[in-house]
């Protein structure tokens, strides 16, 4: 019986002010996968979040045109600080997103942009994880916990991490590629429950009712029948 198709999802990373360099652990995280995608801003030193977001959308988009195999891709989405306002703008607006999970790292505080009011202010509706600093200059750790409240998301901070960047000595970040391999296999798991065809139900279901069919088909033969169960005495 053929088994309905399911694929693993790809990796989206959302970079910051003034993009992340060759050094940044975005582009070490981004170097793991080949098939990843990276969202280019047209100018990295200018944080127009409708810009921002809408660049999220667009690479998504010419990523749809790159499908494999007929079906749509669905993606783990990896954002650092101002990349994550634009990440989080693009989830509020595009409830159709393929973007199934969002990891948030040292994302910058709306409120020095002036964009708070243009973020989701309820439960996100795909899983997610905000990462924290003690000392980021960007963010404090409680304020990024009360956004990962309102947003549903986990929470938890690496200290003192500064802006947790390339400047405050984070190249490879394995924290981050941890969550990426563990949410992609949750989500294919997911993906392949909810594809799961309507001839394998069937299949399910036919052999259920078969066994409950013989099983009282068997219980209701009169003992001396030859195919009865045997008396227990």
């Amino acid at each position: 019986m053929r088994t309905a198709a399911f694929q693993v999802p790809r990796l989206l990373v959302v970079p910051g002010l003034n993009d992340s360099g060759p050094v940044h652990w975005q582009s070490w995280l981004q170097s793991q996968y080949r098939d990843a995608e990276r969202v280019v801003q047209r100018d990295w030193s200018n944080p127009q979040l409708e810009r921002w977001a809408a660049r999220v959308d667009a690479t998504l988009e010419r990523a749809a045109g790159r499908s494999r195999g007929g079906e749509p891709d669905s993606f783990v989405a990896v954002a650092h600080s101002f990349g994550c306002l634009a990440l989080a703008r693009h989830l509020a607006q595009r409830p159709d997103s393929p973007v199934r999970a969002a990891l948030f790292v040292a994302p910058a505080d709306p409120d020095k942009f002036g964009v708070a009011g243009l973020l989701p202010q309820q439960r996100l509706a795909v899983p997610s994880t905000v990462v924290a600093s003690d000392t980021d200059p960007w963010m404090t750790a409680a304020s990024s916990r009360r956004w990962a409240q309102r947003w549903g998301s986990a929470w938890l901070t690496l200290g003192d991490a500064g802006h947790i960047n390339a400047e405050a000595g984070f190249g490879p970040l394995p924290l981050a590629r941890r969550w990426v391999t563990a949410m992609s296999a949750r989500l294919a798991r997911e993906q392949r429950l909810e594809r799961a065809t309507l001839a394998e139900w069937s299949f399910a279901v036919r052999g259920a009712a078969h066994r409950r069919g013989s099983s009282f088909l068997l219980d209701s033969l009169p003992p001396s029948h030859p195919g009865a169960p045997p008396c227990q005495a």
